[in-house]
C-alpha cells in the first residue's frame, strides 16, 4: 500500500523530477494534449493537478459523480488505507464518521491554493476495493468561486484495457502516464482481498505517498480509478507486495507492476445531494 516511507523518499531521490512517460506529450494553444504514438496523433483533454489535493499521507482528488449538483457538498476521494484513524479491517465498511481533516487544494500547475476540510467520512472501506470518500464542509460552486477550481468527475462505466491514463499524485505533485495493462480477478494483499483491480504498465512505477492519486482517462479528462499499491519487493500476498489470483486460485507475482482500484461502482451509491444511499438500485458496494 502505497503510504509514505522512507524509501519512497529515497526512490524519488534517485528518480529525480518524474518518470519516464508512456508516451510523448506536447501542449497545444487550446489546454489539449497531442499524443504521438505508432498508430498516429491523437488530441486528448489536458490532465494537470487541478482538483487534486494532498493529504498528510497520501493523495486524493475534489470528484463529483455525473449527476452532483453544483451545490452539493464537495466530495474527497483517497485510498479506504489512508483513512485518518486506520485500517479498516477486512469486512470493516465506516460510514458517517465525523472527520475534520485538512486537505490541501492544488491549481493546475500544483501550487497549493487553499486548505478544505473535511465534515465526515462518508465511506471507506478496504474490502473488494480500498477506497475513502470525504464530505467537505463546502461545496462545489464556493471552491470554484474561490478558486476558480472545478472537481474531478468520476466515470460512471468500466475502464477498458489499452486506456491511456495518468496517476496524478497531490503528494508528490508528480503525474505519471501510462496505460491499463489488464484487470486482475483478484489482488490479494496481507488481510485484504480487492476485485477487478487495474493493473498499470510498467511506466506508472508510483511510490509511497501516491496512494489515493486519481487514475485519469487521458481521453476524458474523467476519474476511473484510485491508484493504491504495487509489489515492491517479488514478496507473494504480502503486505506492500500484493499477488494476483484468477479465478481458477493461480497466483501470479509482478515484481515492481502496481495496481489502482476502479471507481464506477461509487456514483450509483450516492443520490440527491451526494448523500449516501447503500440501498440504491444498483449500489454493489459493500455494506457494513
Amino acid at each position: 500500500m502505497r503510504k509514505p516511507l522512507a524509501a519512497a523518499l529515497l526512490a524519488l531521490v534517485i528518480a529525480g523530477a518524474g518518470a519516464a512517460p508512456a508516451v510523448a506529450e506536447t501542449r497545444s494553444a487550446t489546454g489539449a494534449d497531442t499524443v504521438a504514438s505508432a498508430s498516429g496523433t491523437t488530441t486528448v483533454q489536458a490532465v494537470d493537478f487541478a482538483g487534486t489535493v494532498s493529504l498528510s499521507n497520501c493523495s486524493g482528488s475534489v470528484v463529483r459523480f455525473p449527476r452532483s449538483a453544483d451545490g452539493d457538498p464537495a466530495l474527497v476521494l483517497t485510498n479506504g488505507h489512508c483513512l485518518e484513524t486506520g485500517f479498516p479491517e477486512p469486512g470493516e465498511v465506516v460510514v458517517g464518521q465525523a472527520s475534520s481533516r485538512s486537505f490541501g487544494l492544488l491549481d493546475s500547475a500544483g501550487t497549493r491554493v487553499a486548505t478544505l476540510r473535511a465534515s465526515k467520512v462518508a465511506y471507506s472501506t478496504m474490502t473488494d476495493t480500498d477506497v475513502t470518500i470525504y464530505q467537505l464542509t463546502r461545496t462545489y460552486a464556493q471552491i470554484r468561486s474561490s478558486y476558480g477550481i472545478n472537481a474531478l468527475t468520476l466515470a460512471d462505466t468500466h475502464p477498458v484495457a489499452g486506456t491511456a491514463v495518468k496517476v496524478v499524485s497531490g503528494y508528490w505533485k508528480r503525474i505519471y502516464s501510462c496505460a491499463v495493462d489488464g484487470f486482475v480477478y483478484r489482488l490479494k494483499e496481507g488481510d485484504w482481498t480487492w476485485k477487478d483491480s487495474v493493473r498499470y504498465t510498467s511506466a506508472c512505477n508510483t511510490i509511497g505517498g501516491t496512494s489515493g492519486s486519481p487514475v485519469i482517462d487521458n481521453a476524458t479528462g474523467k476519474v476511473v480509478a484510485v491508484n493504491n499499491t504495487g509489489n515492491e519487493d517479488g514478496g507473494t500476498c504480502t503486505v506492500n507486495n500484493p499477488c494476483e489470483v484468477d479465478a481458477n486460485g493461480k497466483v501470479t507475482v509482478r515484481q515492481g507492476i502496481n495496481y489502482a482500484e476502479q471507481t464506477y461502482l461509487s456514483p450509483a451509491c450516492f443520490g440527491t445531494g451526494n448523500q449516501l444511499d447503500l440501498s440504491a438500485s444498483g449500489c454493489t458496494l459493500p455494506k457494513p
